[in-house]
């Protein structure tokens, strides 16, 4: 029986990762040692990466919400504490979209807050 080799698996695996690393600056391009490193290093930046954008997006939500309850005489906590007595079951993402594109429903919203504390 011959001999199974494994130089066509070990090809494919081989220009996987150079694939994956098209791009990169001089030898992480090229040679297979030196890529897969550099592959290696950016999947762990893409994941961490994806965390940090929910905190990122979360800072910027939370900072566009107390902007526009300090124009209603509130700070955020306050705000958002109200809301929540309120009733009011708006997520952070939704509360900083209307306060940008309707201010006159989030001072509304800001009245109800005021009004449950």
């Amino acid at each position: 029986m011959a001999r199974i080799k494994g130089a066509m698996m070990t090809r494919k695996r081989r220009n996987k990762i150079l694939k994956l690393a098209k791009g990169y600056f001089g030898a992480k391009s090229k040679h297979f040692k030196m890529a897969k490193q550099a592959v290696m290093k950016s999947g762990q930046y893409a994941y961490i990466g994806r965390r940090q954008k929910k905190r990122d997006f979360r800072r910027l939500w939370i900072t566009r919400i107390s902007a526009a309850a300090n124009l209603n005489g509130m700070n955020y906590s306050t705000f958002m504490n109200g809301c929540k007595k309120a009733g009011i079951g708006l997520n952070r993402k939704m509360l900083s979209e209307i306060a940008i594109s309707d201010p006159a429903g989030f001072t509304a919203i800001a009245e109800q807050a005021k009004a449950a504390l």
